[in-house]
């Protein structure tokens, strides 16, 4: 994959199998806290693999001890002398960067190995899909360097995920939510003893081995019908996605191999 040669400061990613790719938040000694290069660096990551028909699925972690700490405070002096413009772009190309990676066609697994606190559990939201390792911890950290938990999407997914009662307690009291208990609540689809990259490759292998444009009007349909207003809407995007994919080889190869007990070999065409 061509995106992949380019060299960033702060990630580093890599295809590790056919059609996975392991992106790692690559600041460890600062807890992989989030900068303004980080943010436009995971921009540009995003919109480069959207180009890659070879990419399948994107596994997201942390290097070292945490997954991401949210904004890097030593950065953060400066935020109360910006003004409301800039500020403002200050607010949207970190909301760019999240957008972009929740935005990929293929699924987004978190692979969450340590601390998501603040952005960095705004990112690990933004994935499809969130497995902890046994390290993992979570935590709405915004109320307490005098923020608000409304941030790069926080208040609108988590409500979604678990609830706006618990999010409201999450996110008022800014509270450490361990790897068990973000289970418990939904946080999370799994937690793990060991390697939680290995149990999100483990993971990948099944997607993969599905058709590409399954997988990818699956994620269309199901992100964009969190936002419609109705169960028309729904059915109505449902049956155009369907229509499609039964224009592609890949659902005649499926039946294919299903008739001849073999495993199909998709061309995501």
């Amino acid at each position: 994959m061509k995106t992949l040669e380019k060299e960033f400061e702060t990630l580093l990613a890599e295809q590790v199998r056919p059609g996975v790719v392991v992106v790692t938040l690559n600041r460890p000694e600062r807890y992989n806290a989030m900068t303004n290069t980080m943010f436009v660096e995971l921009e540009q990551l995003a919109w480069g693999l959207e180009t890659e028909d070879d990419c399948r699925v994107v596994i997201l972690t942390g290097a070292g001890k945490a997954f991401c700490s949210g904004y890097d405070l030593a950065d953060a002096d400066a935020l109360p002398s910006l003004g409301a413009l800039g500020m403002l772009d200050q607010q949207e190309r970190a909301a760019r960067a999240l957008s972009a990676i929740r935005s990929l066609r293929v699924p987004v697994i978190a692979a969450v190995n340590g601390a998501a606190a603040g952005g960095g559990l705004a990112l690990a939201l933004a994935a499809d899909i969130r497995l902890a390792g046994p390290a993992a911890k979570f935590n709405a950290a915004f109320v307490r360097i005098g923020l608000s938990a409304g941030d790069l999407g926080t208040s609108w997914l988590l409500t979604r995920l678990i609830g706006p009662a618990r999010t409201s307690e999450i996110c008022f009291t800014g509270r450490i939510v361990e790897a068990a208990e973000a289970a418990e609540l939904g946080i999370v689809n799994a937690t793990g003893d060991g390697d939680v990259v290995a149990d999100a490759l483990a993971l990948a292998d099944q997607i993969v081995a599905n058709s590409p444009g399954g997988v990818q009007l699956s994620k269309r349909a199901l992100q964009a019908n969190l936002e419609v207003g109705s169960y028309a809407a729904a059915l109505e995007l449902e049956n155009r996605g369907q229509a499609l994919l039964t224009r592609s080889p890949d659902m005649a190869e499926a039946l294919s191999a299903f008739k001849q007990k073999r495993s199909p070999v998709f061309q995501g065409k």
